[in-house]
This record gives structure tokens, C-alpha cells and sequence, in this order.
């Protein structure tokens, strides 16, 4: 006797909604870092409005998560996430103008708060499936978002580290869209 797990209609439209928008996240982050961190040596007007452009892309991905979840869940973190992450992309416009320290600050605090929501939405999401890939994403970026704001103190501070952190990023949500998959097709 063979048992086959059918997922309610709201998880697997939820989960079909989060899949396309993860494999757009990853093509996004890592067309991103690919154009972001040779230009990363140097702090100049391009390498700030590619900066900005990252958690501006965040805020619109946020508020299509926060659309496609209303079925499954309250996107009331969804919400913060986006004003985290406007807060960010001013922060990151106000700190292009002072220098490698203050933007790598601002970028640190908002990837520290930002990995704590998806890691909270994560974990609330687990039963859907799909979600380790975000939990363990979050942690790491909660991690590196302490590491960006130390690195601003350093003798020579880089940013091409702070831009390499997409690519992780990008690769946790092409794991997390390949294990959704199941769920979306409602099995």
C-alpha cells in the first residue's frame, strides 16, 4: 500500500508563488554579484547605486512573498522586512557618501536584521518544506552581518567580501526553489 501526501490547495499555490520567486532571486543575486564585485574595489557612484539596487530587489521580493503567503500565514514579518530593507537602501545612499566603514556598517546591520526575519519565517514555514535552505541562510547571514560591521574597522576595509555575500545567498535559494518543487506540485 503506497501512501502519497497531498498538500492542502494554499500550501502548494504558496509554494508554486515562493519557487519562481526564489529562482528569481537566485538569478538575480548572482547576475548581481557577477556585474557588483569587480567593481567592488572601489567606492564610486556606480558601485553605490549597485549597492542600493540589492535591498531595493529585496523590498519587491518581499512584498511578492508577502502576497503569495496570505493564504498560509500572516506576512506581518514580511512587512518589517521591507521597511528594514528600504531603511537600508537610504542607509546605503547616505554612507556611499562617507566611505567604505559606513556603508560596510550598513550593510552588515541590515543583512544581521534581515537573516533574523528569514530565519523567523523560515522556521515558521518549515511545515511547508523547502525552508531549511532559508533557515540555515539566514543564521549565516545574521553571522556575516557581524562580520561586515567588524571588517569596518580594519586597517583597509573592503567591500568585496560584503558583495560576495550574495552568491551564498543566491545558492540557498536555488535549493530552497528545487525542494519546493514537490510541494507546489501538490504532492
Amino acid at each position: 500500500m503506497s501512501m502519497t501526501t497531498v498538500a492542502a490547495p494554499g500550501i502548494s499555490t504558496t509554494a508554486a508563488a515562493l519557487r519562481r520567486l526564489y529562482f528569481g532571486r537566485f538569478a538575480f543575486a548572482i547576475v548581481w554579484a557577477a556585474v557588483t564585485i569587480p567593481l567592488a574595489k572601489h567606492l564610486n557612484p556606480l558601485t553605490a547605486a549597485l549597492l542600493v539596487i540589492y535591498p531595493l530587489f529585496d523590498v519587491a521580493a518581499a512584498i511578492v512573498d508577502a502576497r503569495a503567503s496570505r493564504l498560509t500565514g500572516s506576512p506581518t514579518l514580511l512587512y518589517v522586512n521591507v521597511a528594514i530593507s528600504l531603511l537600508a537602501a537610504v542607509g546605503l545612499g547616505v554612507a556611499s557618501a562617507s566611505g567604505v566603514p559606513a556603508v560596510l556598517r550598513v550593510w552588515g546591520a541590515w543583512a544581521v536584521v534581515a537573516g533574523l526575519v528569514q530565519l523567523i519565517v523560515g522556521v515558521r514555514r518549515r511545515a511547508m518544506g523547502g525552508q531549511w535552505p532559508m533557515i540555515i541562510s539566514g543564521g549565516i547571514s545574521v553571522l556575516a552581518g557581524g562580520s561586515f560591521i567588524a571588517a569596518a574597522s580594519a586597517d583597509n576595509p573592503a567591500l568585496t567580501n560584503a558583495v560576495g555575500y550574495a552568491i551564498p545567498g543566491a545558492i540557498f535559494f536555488l535549493i530552497a526553489a528545487i525542494r519546493l518543487g514537490r510541494v507546489a506540485k501538490g504532492n
